[in-house]
């Protein structure tokens, strides 16, 4: 198998080609839905995480989506919401959102990709690598509202302490 790297354009005419190129130069599982679409997991220090992506031609954007292991009891939701307004305002690309429904926390972005331009591997990898960064900074925050009882922002300051030294 061909190792990309992280500057190598993907040849693929469409995103979605492009991200099963990488996840298979990467040794990802996922699993492609149709031809718009692909859901992919990887691990992390925290969960699991799913990824989800999702191309719309009309628009000629890529959605992303990158979905914790984790699921915020209906109870729990309206504490959750405060968190994810606070930890909003600490991004510059990208947002968390909770999918109500099934209680997930997840990391959103969409990626304008106009006709001509292509996605490179460095790009997609990006996308990934800062996506699952914010979710594993911010994972402890989570738990501590949904399990520790917290409020935002006793969970953000929380699990954002910076260690000195080493242990």
């Amino acid at each position: 198998m061909e190792t990309m790297t992280r500057d190598t354009m993907v040849s693929a005419p469409q995103p979605i080609d492009a991200i099963e190129e990488v996840a298979t130069a990467r040794d990802w599982a996922f699993e492609r839905q149709d031809a718009d679409e692909i859901a992919i997991q990887i691990g992390g220090s925290w969960c699991e995480y799913r990824l989800w992506f999702v191309w719309r031609s009309d628009l000629a954007a890529l959605y992303f989506s990158c979905g914790f292991d984790m699921r915020v009891p209906k109870e729990r939701q309206d504490a959750v919401y405060p968190l994810l307004a606070k930890l909003n305002e600490r991004l510059w690309l990208g947002h968390f959102e909770l999918w109500s429904d099934e209680g997930w926390p997840t990391f959103r972005h969409t990626l304008l990709v106009p006709d001509g331009v292509g996605v490179s591997g460095d790009i997609l990898q990006h996308l990934v690598d800062d996506a699952v960064a914010e979710c594993e900074r911010f994972y402890p925050a989570f738990q501590w509202v949904i399990w520790g009882g917290k409020n935002a922002d006793q969970a953000i300051e929380v699990s954002l302490l910076d260690t000195v030294g080493e242990a």
